[in-house]
Order: structure tokens, then C-alpha cells, then sequence
């Protein structure tokens, strides 16, 4: 057999941007060896007639540092055609971790991961099998994995492991900040990515308190990421808020010359710390950083962003002040809080704030006490009976021990200012926010949403942008170097998907998850196959490799390549 797989017939779109062209690829030992022309036999054969064909899909912002302890998969990535993911963005890694933190560390990505600490605990057992970041890899590369893994080092992770408790509480002295900055350094000799920070508000973790980031002086965050600019390597990935944001963003180009991707740029919020208004400002002073010679990319999306809220776990109102005693609170007690009338008016004033346009656009999702209310608008149905907004949510949640869901919009539902985001030369694809958030929201899926939505159905991206957008240009802004296009010799990291029929399912609630929590999830249109490493993983919507298989064709990408 000359090949091990040959794809027959494909268009083949190759990731980089250029036309499509009919072909065939071959691959053998994991390589992609023969594209365009494939003579020869090989051991499976897989007709790409009317289909395309291009690289795996690379999502640079996802959160699976704790899922991927327990499900080597990673689902639900490769469903929608992703290959390669990148680890540890906005500083929420899970290493390093002393023993003696983990409860910390845990209590902290149940408000930020959506998911809760019982899962955790179920998930990562009792004796993780790490404790430092170069630990943490090596554990990962042991246990293997579906699809191509890469992790940055967290900012917030660091500072709980020098500083203990006392990381949400203080600025660092200059000893603390030297031997984070060792710990950067190390990390990155061993394979981390690159660095990822925080400093946005609505990242608050356990009891209320900021998570451990948010309290580092621009100073800290200099010095860590010079830890990058002293190795030669690595990425910075920050999330904006207060003292990070363009001018910050800048200086450590300069200092460090390493690139650096910031989440998020939205249509329809806020600058925030960003110090700037709408979208359109923010994406020309983006512009004008890059013009100056500072490789500074914003991350963009092309989901609106939409969160499922339960008032027992109040993500998008926590950084708000009213809310710091119902994060500190348990159950009871957070139910005794919101039964309170003046909890009541606190909670009227809150949604006559920011947050108050897209709370007067909430959808009642799941009301086991009134079935009939879901799917219906929140608003509407206080109208109908004659309560205030404010009132009428506390009450319909309190009627359900906190279990009832709502539906909110919170960005990005502007499609003419996302297609504007979506084509800039300077912007990236990002934000999936994959393995966070995972009970709240679902944008795993966005890869086969562009293919659909916006290549297909709105035109807004040909063919060729849509894929280099899923490929190519997140591994280049990332420093991911042998993934990402088709070419020969190059890791065989392949997609086949129908263009008429690709796309996504409405998302559906599971309850697969350790100890039984449950997450959003989204099923794929028109993937035909997903081909990692030269190892087919998926055709037709099934696994085709058996999850508990002693070896997955998933490799660890230390420095953005396979060894």
C-alpha cells in the first residue's frame, strides 16, 4: 500500500488562502505525502466528491486544562472538525498547583469554568498527577489525547502557588514576583506556549474575591511576560480590564517582542478598561497598534455571545457589588438573600445599569414549576402579569430552588459590525471558550457556525477565507508552526466536509459529565471525516477510534510543534 488513507475527488482548499483546486491528498505515517495527484492503492480510501478538503481546525481559546484529566476526546471539539486546541487562556491553567491549593483552584474554576466543584473533585481525583506546569505536560503527552494539545501557563494558577490566599487579596512584593517569573521561564523551556493573563472584572472566582490576576500590578505582568522576551518564545494572551489594554499592550510588545492576542473585541458591549468605546473604535486603534509595528491581535468571534444563567451560580452579575455577599453565600443562604426586599431593590437598581439591556431581553429556558413559560421572553411574561422585572425574576427563581434558567444575549448580535470584525486583516478567529463555562454556553461549535452561517448562507467570507480563518491564521498568530495547512510533509491534520450541509444543531443540555453535572453541547452538520495525525478519528458524526484506547493519534504540540 502506498498510502495508509487516500482522499479522492476533494476540492482542495489548502488553509493558506489560495483557490481551491479538485485533487487528491495522500497520507502515509502520519504525513500528508501526494496532494493534487495520489496515484497508487491505499488502505482506506475515503471519496471527497462534492466535498472539501483542508487542514483540522485550530481553536486558540479554549479552557480544557481540567476536562482533559478525564476526557481524553475532548469533546466537543473534534466533532465540529477541530484538531488542534490551545490550553490555559485568560490565565485559568490548573497548573501549577500545590496539593494544599487545589480546593482553591477548584472553588475558583467552578465560577469561571461553569461547572462544579463535585465535577471537579470527581474528575481529577484525589491524587492529581501533577503538580508543576512541566508536570502537567508531561501527564497530559502520558495519558494521551484525541486531537493536538498546546497550553499556555496561567497567570492566575502562578500566583496562587506563590502567594497562596493571599493572591486575591494583594499585589505581589518584588521576591514574589521574581520566582513567578522563574516559574514562567521554566514553563516555557518545557513546551508552554506562551503566557496568559486576566485583568477583566467579570472574572471573579470563590467568595466573591477577583481572581488572583486581577490584583497584579502592570509591573507583575512585565516581568512575567518578560520571562517570554528572555526565552525567545512564546505568546502573550491577555484579557482586557483595568491597566490592560492597548497603551499596556504596547509596551510589552516592545519590551518583549512577542506577539500577543487579546479577547475580546464584541460588537455591542462596552470598552471597559479598555478605555474605549464601541467596537469600530476599538478595531481602529487595534489597527493603528499593528500599523506601528506591534504584533497585537484582537480575537473575535462569530457566535453572539448568549449565556444560560441560574441565580445559583449568577456568573455575568457577579462582579457586580450587590452580588459580593451572594457569592460568599451557600445555597440557603443565597435563597434568604434573594427573598429579601432589599435584595429586591438592590437587584432593580443592577439591571437599570449596563447589564440591564439584555436582562430586558432574557428568554425563560427551563421553569420546572411553569413548563409552559420556557422558551418564552422574561419581560413579556412579567408584563402579562402586572410584576417588575426585577420582583418577577427573583421570585420565578426562588419558586424553583434557584434551578430555572435564563437565556441572556450579552454581545455580538450586530451581524454588519461581526462581519466587519470577522473580515479585518488584523483581527483572529477565538473565543470558543470551549471546556469553560461549560453549564452556561456552548461556542465549541463556532468552526462548522462560520462554514454554515457566514461562508455559506450570508457570503460574508468566501470559501478560502473561511477555512484559512479556521486554520492557518490562529497557528500563525499563536506560533502553533507545523499546523494548520495542507502541504506535503506537514502533519496530516485533514477535514472532509460537505459545503452544502455543514454546520451546526441548536444546543442540547447533557448530564456527562463527572459526578453527573450537566453542559451544553452542539452536534455537527456535514463532517464527513476528521483525520488527525493520519489517524482517521471521525467520519459520518461517530468516533472511529475507541476512547479508552491505550494510544490516541492526539500529539502534545510543546512550543507550538510536535516533537
Amino acid at each position: 500500500m502506498e498510502y495508509d488513507i487516500k482522499i479522492t475527488g476533494g476540492l482542495i482548499v489548502d488553509g493558506t488562502g489560495a483557490k481551491g483546486y479538485l485533487g487528491d491528498v495522500g497520507i502515509k505515517d502520519g504525513k500528508v505525502i501526494a496532494l493534487g495527484s495520489a496515484p497508487g492503492s491505499a488502505g482506506k480510501t475515503i471519496d471527497a466528491g462534492g466535498k472539501v478538503v483542508c487542514p483540522g481546525f485550530v481553536d486558540i481559546h479554549t479552557h480544557y486544562d481540567a476536562q482533559i484529566i478525564w476526557d481524553r476526546m475532548l469533546s466537543i471539539s473534534p466533532w465540529h472538525g477541530v484538531t488542534t486546541v490551545v490550553m490555559g487562556n485568560c490565565g485559568f491553567s490548573v497548573a501549577p498547583t500545590r496539593p494544599a491549593h487545589r480546593d482553591l483552584i477548584m472553588r475558583t474554576l467552578e465560577n469561571v469554568e461553569g461547572m462544579t466543584v463535585s465535577a471537579l473533585q470527581a474528575g481529577l481525583g484525589e491524587q492529581w498527577p501533577f503538580e508543576t506546569f512541566p508536570e502537567y505536560l508531561d501527564a497530559i503527552e502520558k495519558n494521551g489525547t484525541a486531537i493536538n494539545v498546546t497550553a499556555l501557563i496561567g497567570h492566575t494558577a502562578v500566583r496562587l502557588y506563590v502567594m497562596g490566599e493571599e493572591s486575591t487579596e494583594r499585589e505581589a512584593t518584588a521576591d514574589e514576583i521574581a520566582q513567578m517569573r522563574k516559574i514562567v521561564y521554566d514553563a516555557i523551556e518545557a513546551g508552554a506556549l506562551g503566557f496568559a493573563t486576566s485583568k477583566a472584572f467579570t472574572h471573579v472566582g470563590y467568595e466573591g474575591r477577583p481572581v488572583p490576576s486581577r490584583l497584579a500590578s502592570f509591573e507583575e505582568i512585565r516581568q512575567l511576560a518578560g520571562a517570554l522576551g528572555e526565552a525567545g518564545k512564546g505568546m502573550i494572551q491577555a484579557t482586557v480590564g483595568s491597566e490592560l489594554a492597548f497603551d499596556q499592550f504596547a509596551t510589552l510588545y516592545q519590551e518583549t517582542k512577542r506577539p500577543i492576542s487579546w479577547t475580546a473585541l464584541l460588537s455591542g458591549i462596552g470598552g471597559g478598561g479598555l478605555g474605549v468605546g464601541t467596537a469600530m473604535e476599538q478595531l481602529k486603534r487595534s489597527d493603528e497598534l499593528v500599523a506601528a509595528g506591534n504584533k497585537v491581535y484582537p480575537q473575535v468571534t462569530c457566535r453572539a455571545l448568549c449565556f444560560e444563567l441560574q441565580f445559583k451560580a449568577p456568573f455575568i452579575f457577579e462582579s457586580h457589588p450587590a452580588f459580593k455577599k451572594v457569592s460568599q453565600a451557600d445555597l440557603e443562604g443565597k435563597k434568604k438573600i434573594y427573598a429579601s426586599p432589599e435584595f429586591h431593590a438592590e437587584f432593580r437598581e443592577v439591571i437599570k445599569g449596563g447589564l440591564g439591556a439584555a436582562w430586558n431581553m432574557a428568554t425563560i429556558t427551563y421553569c420546572p414549576s411553569d413548563p409552559s413559560l420556557e422558551e418564552r421572553s422574561l419581560s413579556e411574561v412579567a408584563k402579562e402579569r402586572g410584576k417588575d422585572l426585577a420582583d418577577f425574576s427573583l421570585d420565578l427563581a426562588l419558586a424553583d430552588n434557584l434551578e430555572t434558567r435564563f437565556r441572556i444575549p450579552l454581545a455580538n448580535s450586530n451581524e454588519k459590525e461581526v462581519a466587519v470584525l470577522l473580515k479585518n486583516e488584523n483581527t483572529v478567529l477565538g473565543l470558543s471558550d470551549a471546556g469553560a463555562h461549560a453549564s452556561q454556553l456552548c461556542d465549541a461549535c463556532f468552526s462548522t457556525y462560520l462554514l454554515g452561517h457566514w461562508v455559506r448562507e450570508n457570503k460574508t467570507l468566501t470559501l478560502e477565507e473561511g477555512v484559512r480563518m479556521l486554520t492557518s491564521r490562529p497557528a500563525e498568530v499563536f506560533g502553533i508552526t507545523d499546523r494548520g495547512v495542507l502541504k506535503t510533509g506537514m502533519p496530516a491534520d485533514v477535514v472532509v466536509f460537505n459545503p452544502e450541509t455543514v454546520g451546526t444543531t441548536k444546543l442540547r443540555r447533557v448530564y456527562d459529565f463527572p459526578a453527573g453535572a450537566d453542559r451544553l453541547v452542539a452536534d455537527a452538520h456535514g463532517i464527513d471525516a476528521v483525520i488527525v495525525n493520519g489517524v482517521l478519528l471521525r467520519q459520518d458524526g461517530v468516533d472511529a477510534v475507541d476512547p479508552s484506547a491505550k494510544k490516541l493519534p492526539g500529539k502534545l504540540l510543546r512550543n507550538g510543534k510536535a516533537a
